[in-house]
């Protein structure tokens, strides 16, 4: 067994007959009787007390930590006893990812984790405990891919503090516990009506931010990031190489998602109505930090501002004063309330829906919408891609068709 237990109760003392004999401490009957004590892999004393009759537990408790430090699996209790809370603090403060992305999971972990698991001690831990958690969270939650979002952000959290020694294993990770589902609803993309009566419905400044959305997959923060630069109307190509995005409640510019830059075709009607919309509403050139709010200053010329004439757009305005009202009158929606799963996104997916009717394939696809894995790309539009039982059934015809007749096999 490693280590030994100290009886705080008793002690040993030689006698003046020179025998050996047990005597009272000042502590007996005062607190925990039983300290299981033993040393680290890290050279230092570890222990862990227990009450007056669970000798036996300490025993079997230092077995386990023997069998432990025996397979490279032991955890400090003093880690052990560390709150979720008081790590997640620390692991917050030490991401590396990018400003945004660590305001988000910071907004997961602080909103919808810490108040139902933030004073449990990490080394206490059990599957349990998380279907609990999850429980609770599909009650606060009601989007089941927002809260897939959420247990990844914990699971990861979890996993760095298996990494640092707080605990044996991720409780996020075992068989019995379950990562909410992915939404089970079929994208059904825009008809092309619905496009176009949705331009028409926005003022006509506005009316081109459909077409680099339905005609070239823009997402809405690189549409409002676009500087005339970044159309190349003589090779045929527009360059998405930054977005307008909030960071702490205040504009700025930085890289598209996922710090991916790319290239998407142009078409010559997408083209013409961005010359025509240039010449109507002249860019303006905007000056915004870079990717944070206290980043360095940096001038585009925009083909998108306020109202006003100035600024870059906001999203969240532009959406409010605009697009909800656009897409009402259009008859997508009957109120704006209901506009959640109408925003501006929907014209990536209309722009999808073309290219595979046409017969692009997924990873051309995938690449001119910015998504970093192609599989993700097939998860979200694979339905929409045209059906191979037609053409299996003309290839079969055709091959039958060029066949010299006979009367029999």
């Amino acid at each position: 067994m490693a280590g030994h237990i100290q009886d705080r109760w008793y002690k040993t003392e030689t006698g003046p007959d020179g025998k050996a004999k047990r005597v009272k401490t000042d502590r007996y009957g005062i607190g925990l009787r039983y300290r299981a004590r033993y040393i680290g892999p890290d050279g230092t004393e570890k222990s862990k007390s227990f009450p007056d009759r669970q000798k036996r537990k300490g025993e079997v408790w230092l077995s386990e930590v023997e069998a432990d430090m025996a397979s490279g699996q032991h955890v400090d209790p003093q880690r052990a006893r560390t709150t979720f809370r008081q790590y997640a603090e620390r692991w917050l403060s030490a991401q590396s990812s990018d400003f945004t992305t660590r305001e988000s999971v910071r907004s997961q972990i602080t909103g919808h984790a810490i108040p139902y698991l933030g004073s449990r001690p990490l080394g206490s831990f059990r599957p349990e405990h998380i279907r609990e958690w999850l429980a609770e969270l599909e009650r606060a939650v009601p989007a089941s891919s927002y809260r897939r979002v959420i247990f990844a952000s914990v699971s990861a959290l979890l996993n760095a503090a298996v990494d640092d020694g707080y605990l044996h294993k991720n409780p996020c990770a075992v068989s019995s516990v379950k990562a909410p589902a992915r939404n089970p609803g079929r994208l059904v993309p825009w008809t092309a009506g619905q496009v176009f009566r949705v331009r028409a419905a926005l003022p006509e400044q506005y009316r081109a931010v459909v077409d680099l959305g339905a005609g070239c997959g823009l997402r809405q923060g690189e549409i409002f990031g676009l500087a005339v630069p970044e159309i190349r109307f003589k090779t045929g190509w527009l360059h998405v190489g930054c977005q307008v995005k909030i960071v702490d409640g205040h504009l700025v510019f930085a890289l598209p998602k996922r710090q991916k830059e790319r290239d998407v075709p142009l078409s010559g009607h997408v083209a013409d109505i961005l010359r025509a919309h240039m010449k109507a509403h002249p860019p303006v050139s905007v000056s915004l930090p870079w990717g944070r709010p206290d980043g360095p200053l940096v001038t585009k010329r925009l083909l998108f501002v306020r109202p006003d004439g100035t600024g870059a757009v906001r999203r969240t305005d532009f959406n409010t004063r605009f697009w909800k009202e656009a897409i009402v009158q259009a008859g997508v929606i009957p109120t704006p309330a209901a506009a959640r799963e109408h925003g501006m996104h929907a014209l990536r997916h209309f722009y999808a829906s073309v290219l595979l009717d046409a017969g692009e394939n997924i990873k051309a696809l995938s690449a001119y919408l910015g998504h970093s894995d192609p599989g993700f790309t097939l998860r979200t539009y694979t339905h929409l891609m045209p059906s191979s039982d037609g053409r299996a059934r003309s290839a079969v015809d055709g091959l039958y068709a060029s066949a010299p007749r006979r009367d029999g096999p």
